[in-house]
């Protein structure tokens, strides 16, 4: 009987709670030393796109031109200028102009469209695919930094982790972007602090 092949682990970090929030991570560490571009090519684009995109799996999205490329990474970064103003006391109007006119036109794009199938699902369609979830990454940004929910979003509590999420824990006090990583890491380093043993002299 053949060896079953182990699931490949997602290549973008996902969970952020919106997708604005994870698409601004592709920026890694962002703002510290070893910040990685993790869009660098346009085929890491279309990968981006066909694992958080809502298109079904398996759908083909064809790789964009180099332009294209650019433009989404100078979205994500105007995406970080509109939430870093939004949190600041200068509110969603602080967005400088430049960034704002490149959100609003990457909105006005045609987002994906769902399509119901004789079986009663929905599937998720468009003519640029990639296009279509920028359009879909620029809108909730603009709606994130305008809506209520912007008093939960948090960066999170790792030393080595620069990533922003959106607090849905009832209490509101979440720390990590996610426990399977930066919490864990950080239960870990706790214990060893604890357990660490006092040489003698």
């Amino acid at each position: 009987m053949p060896d079953t092949p182990a699931p490949t682990a997602p290549r973008f970090r996902s969970g952020a709670g919106r997708i604005c929030l994870d698409f601004m991570r592709t920026l890694w560490l962002r703002g510290m030393d070893g910040a990685t571009e993790e869009l660098d090519t346009p085929e890491a684009l279309t990968a981006w796109v066909a694992q958080l995109g809502p298109y079904p799996d398996g759908t083909a999205v064809p790789a964009p031109a180099p332009d294209v490329l650019r433009e989404a990474q100078a979205v994500r970064e105007a995406v970080h200028a509109l939430l870093t103003a939004a949190r600041s006391p200068a509110g969603p109007a602080g967005c400088p102009p430049g960034e704002r006119e490149l959100l609003n036109r990457a909105a006005a794009t045609a987002p994906p469209v769902p399509v119901l199938a004789e079986d009663g699902t929905v599937a998720w369609t468009a003519a640029d695919p990639v296009g279509a979830v920028l359009a879909d990454v620029a809108r909730d940004a603009l709606a994130l930094a305008t809506s209520p929910a912007l008093d939960r979003v948090r960066a999170c509590s790792g030393p080595h982790c620069a990533a922003w999420f959106l607090d849905t824990s009832r209490p509101g006090n979440r720390r990590w972007c996610s426990m399977e990583t930066c919490g864990n890491q950080a239960k870990k380093q706790t214990w060893r602090t604890r357990h660490a043993t006092t040489p003698t002299a």
